[in-house]
Formats: structure tokens, C-alpha cells, sequence
């Protein structure tokens, strides 16, 4: 295997992990929220900052090594369109990620106290929840386009 074709193992299976990941932490976490049990969500919760850890942070840092090492073995310009609109779409996705592990990080720490308590999550909890669910929203659908442009380096 050359050093291009491990580079692109490496940047299709973190994108896998990015994009499965996320997909896997947000279903998870909504319909555990959804259910309101505080236990269950402070356990969920406790799992989907660590998932972010271990899986998410790495693929977030091999996706643009790989990726940059790839565009100058194979010669394109960073110019090309796909290759300006893949590193924007990147680093939206990237705008929205940050906020969400901040806001993970602060649902995980009220539920363990109000679980600790026997009490209802707080409102604090659910307004985090709710801007939590909206910035996936941008931070996904700029993944799905990202895909779409990786497979078809549109010109232009």
C-alpha cells in the first residue's frame, strides 16, 4: 500500500468515526433526553463526553492532516473549489462542534447533580439541550455535503 492509499484509509475511516459517531451520540442522547429519566440521561450524558474524547477529538484531527496531505501528493490546487468549500463546510462543522462539547460538558455536570439530589433537571439543562440539537443541525448537514464533494470534486 503507498502512502497516498494509507492516507486515504486513514481520512475515510476518521470520517466514518466522525460522521457515526456524532450520528450515534446524537441519537442516543435525544431520545434518552426525550425520555426524562434523570438517572439515564446523566449516565448518557457522562458517555457522550467521553465518546467525544476518545472518539470524535482524534477523527477531528486526523480529517485535516490526512485530507492536507493527500491534496498535495495528488497535486491539486488548494484553490479548486471542492477543496475551498470542504475546508469552509470543515470548519462551520468545526464552529458548531466546540460550543457542543462546551454545552455536553455542562448538561453532564447538571445532571450528575440533580441525579445526586433525586431532583429534576434544571431549565438551564433543557435551554442547553435545545441550542445542543440546533447547532447539529449546520454541523451534520455540512458533514453530508462534505461527503458529496470528496466523491465528486465538482470543477469550478
Amino acid at each position: 500500500m503507498n502512502t497516498y492509499m494509507l492516507l486515504k484509509l486513514l481520512h475515510v475511516l476518521s470520517s466514518t468515526v466522525l460522521f457515526g459517531t456524532g450520528m450515534g451520540i446524537a441519537f442516543f442522547k435525544w431520545i434518552t433526553d426525550r425520555a426524562g429519566d434523570v438517572r439515564a440521561i446523566r449516565i448518557v450524558t457522562e458517555r457522550t463526553v467521553l465518546a467525544d474524547y476518545v472518539f470524535t477529538t482524534p477523527a477531528v484531527i486526523i480529517q485535516p492532516v490526512t485530507g492536507l496531505a493527500m491534496i498535495w501528493l495528488a497535486g491539486y490546487p488548494l484553490s479548486s473549489s471542492w477543496i475551498v468549500w470542504s475546508v469552509a463546510l470543515y470548519l462551520l462543522a468545526g464552529v458548531c462542534w466546540l460550543p457542543v462539547v462546551w454545552l455536553q460538558i455542562r448538561m453532564r455536570d447538571l445532571a450528575r447533580v440533580a441525579d445526586a439530589a433525586g431532583a429534576p433537571l434544571p431549565a438551564l439543562y433543557w435551554r442547553y439541550q435545545r441550542l445542543w440539537f440546533v447547532l447539529g443541525i449546520p454541523a451534520f448537514s455540512a458533514l453530508v455535503v462534505i461527503f458529496w464533494l470528496m466523491l465528486n470534486k465538482p470543477a469550478g
